[in-house]
């Protein structure tokens, strides 16, 4: 289907954020000749670098709230991520009939090319960029595009430059994956690299959360394919109700002859689920091989950031969940003085205090609605002495953090919570992080 023309059309754009991908998806109807309002409920202060980017465009701004007469005034809304699926303004849309549509969803109905979809609790971005180097590597006759959740991208701007013999490869979170079930629609490649307890801040349940998650496959075709994690409990469990062909993958599937420069035995999954995927595209597995191990990682995960006076300073801010900081912790052999806490999920700490108690010289906590029962379950595991202070000064964390250390010691930022209260997200804390570090 060719992509609707929308000169003239009133769109709406209902939530700016601060990623990227808004602006992205504001610019690219301006420059259809749309008539476009941008509303979030954020102040013009706090989207300052976003609004920088929109003023060479007519647009059209309400901030520091939603109104109805743009809901109902509008031809389109493009939906934020951000956006709850039960938004009142959402259903005042429904109510009058307005098209509401998601960056990601709108661009899959009209994209005339494959599309490899990868969701997931853990490794998603891993898996995307990862994946996205070695078919840039070993496949040279056709462009293979990346996008979707990842911070500075838009997807919907990619329509004006795929042709049919591309490959479009999108990270996609829970909430993105709704707007593929409003469209019946799933990638015809999915990827679903693990499911765990995460953003029970926003979801009632679990199940919830899984249940949008499960649009990666819902509506793919008998001749799709749909790669699932095989070690995971919730994913190994989804065999019956995948309509495509299954490929299983597990860590023992990664050739033990693979050097990888990716820190942690959880990223071997997501070596697992990209080696998948180049089986069903027949690309031959030492060429694989070699594309893996040129892999250098993705910027905030476990990302190593500088080396003072032989202490290793890794940068982790997307641990925004007790797992991601558990598994931080499992991948470093080094001792280490940990940066932890910040804003919650309502997920159970327990598991990622234990493992600082067994793992840590010492942590340092940064304030946070979670931090309070990180610290109480840190102290109930023994590790009341591990506990040196708690900061809402960053600098004063990483610097305290910092003098605690030996050589051959690691700090580490794997915080186990969200940023919200200090940060602006997770990625302008590790940006703060690398930023404050380097000038040690």
């Amino acid at each position: 289907m060719k992509f609707p023309n929308y000169k003239n059309k009133k769109v709406l754009i209902l939530g700016l954020g601060l990623l990227g991908r808004g602006v992205k998806d504001a610019i690219f109807f301006a420059e259809k000749g749309a008539s476009v309002t941008v509303t979030d409920l954020k102040s013009k202060e706090e989207l300052t670098e976003s609004l920088e980017k929109l003023k060479p465009y007519d647009i059209k701004y309400t901030l520091g709230e939603h109104k109805k007469e743009d809901i109902i005034g509008s031809d389109l809304i493009i939906r934020n991520a951000a956006v709850p699926a039960d938004s009142k303004f959402l259903k005042l849309a429904q109510k009058h009939k307005i098209p509401v549509e998601m960056d990601e969803s709108l661009f899959a109905k009209y994209c005339p090319c494959p599309i490899i979809g990868i969701t997931g609790t853990r490794g998603k971005t891993t898996t995307t960029i990862l994946l996205g180097e070695v078919l840039k590597e070993n496949i040279k006759d056709k462009n293979i595009l990346v996008a979707g959740n990842l911070q500075g991208q838009a997807t919907l701007p990619l329509i004006d430059q795929v042709k049919k013999d591309d490959i479009v490869i999108l990270e996609l979170s829970s909430w993105q994956l709704q707007g593929f079930e409003k469209n019946e629609i799933s990638p015809q490649i999915a990827i679903f690299t693990n499911v765990y307890p995460d953003h029970l801040n926003s979801y009632k349940t679990i199940k919830e959360y899984v249940a949008d998650k499960k649009n990666i496959y819902k509506f793919q075709k008998k001749s799709d394919h749909c790669i699932l994690n095989k070690e995971n409990g919730y994913t190994n469990k989804l065999e019956k109700e995948v309509p495509s062909q299954i490929t299983w993958f597990r860590k023992k599937d990664v050739p033990k002859k693979l050097k990888t420069k990716l820190l942690g035995n959880h990223n071997l999954e997501n070596i697992a689920a990209t080696l998948a995927v180049t089986k069903i595209l027949d690309i031959p597995i030492e060429q694989v091989i070699k594309s893996i191990e040129k892999f250098k990682g993705v910027p905030h995960r476990q990302e190593f950031v500088k080396n003072i006076n032989g202490i290793d300073f890794i940068n982790d801010t997307t641990s925004t969940t007790p797992i991601a900081g558990k598994k931080a912790l499992d991948s470093i052999t080094t001792p280490i003085i940990l940066i932890a806490g910040g804003a919650t999920k309502n997920l159970n700490l327990n598991p990622f205090a234990k493992a600082i108690t067994k793992e840590c010289k010492a942590v340092i906590l940064l304030e946070g609605t979670a931090t309070d029962e990180l610290e109480r379950k840190i102290r109930k595991n023994g590790g009341k002495e591990l506990i040196i202070d708690r900061f809402d000064d960053f600098q004063a964390a990483i610097e305290k953090a910092y003098s605690l250390a030996l050589p051959n010691d690691t700090v580490l930022l794997s915080p186990g919570a969200a940023s919200f209260g200090i940060f602006a997200n997770e990625f302008d804390r590790g940006d703060q992080f690398k930023r404050i570090v380097n000038q040690l």
